[in-house]
């Protein structure tokens, strides 16, 4: 199988309960709930998306023939340094083109793999870490896993329906809006009326990195 990327960067994880730690970005092209074109914008089943997931035109971009290239990539862009690897897979949708044998050939190579994905596809077998962001309206089928990151607020999403799925840790993220401070707000909110809740922010902005 051959895989489109957008981009493929080292950074840190800003998001959820790995924040902080020392990570590469592969970041799959294409979604199932958006195009990526600003004039489907309006009438995506996700439209507050803030990530360009479109081609593969990125750092580090391109397409890659099979699992082994694109494993040795993401080793090359990790570079030197001690002490567990990591790689977040996300996108766009991962689940669109992540397979057992790009997560074998990682793990060959020293990574723990996370993945972030919409949950309107199963997850495949072997992930070491999975958050899951539900998107209201779409039907989510991956309902367990180690995180479910809820960007808030969304209206319509049934909160005692997602504190029944099988997650181990349970995050809110204000969205990144033009009223963000509002969101912010409603995402504070949400934590101190129901404790299972933490919230997450999306500290690499913050700090200014990609």
């Amino acid at each position: 199988m051959s895989y489109a990327v957008k981009e493929c960067f080292l950074t840190l994880q800003g998001e959820g309960v790995q924040s902080g730690s020392r990570a590469v970005f592969l970041r799959f092209a294409g979604c199932n709930l958006w195009s990526g074109r600003e004039q489907d914008r309006a009438t995506a089943q996700c439209n507050f998306c803030d990530t360009d997931f479109v081609g593969t035109d990125g750092e580090a971009g391109g397409r890659f023939a099979d699992a082994e290239s694109l494993a040795d990539h993401v080793r090359r862009i990790w570079g030197s340094g001690d002490g567990q690897r990591l790689v977040v897979i996300t996108g766009g949708e991962p689940m669109l083109q992540l397979d057992p044998a790009l997560i074998e050939a990682l793990h060959d190579r020293g990574f723990r793999v996370a993945v972030e994905s919409n949950g309107t596809l199963p997850a495949v077998d072997g992930i070491d870490w999975l958050c899951v962001s539900p998107k209201s309206g779409t039907e989510v089928v991956q309902r367990r896993g180690d995180e479910l990151k809820l960007v808030w607020p969304q209206p319509g999403v049934d909160l005692d329906e997602l504190e029944r799925w099988d997650f181990a840790n349970f995050l809110v993220q204000p969205m990144d809006c033009e009223t963000r401070e509002q969101s912010l707000a409603a995402a504070i909110g949400l934590v101190m009326e129901r404790p299972k809740w933490r919230l997450s922010l999306q500290t690499h902005k913050l700090i200014g990195l990609p």
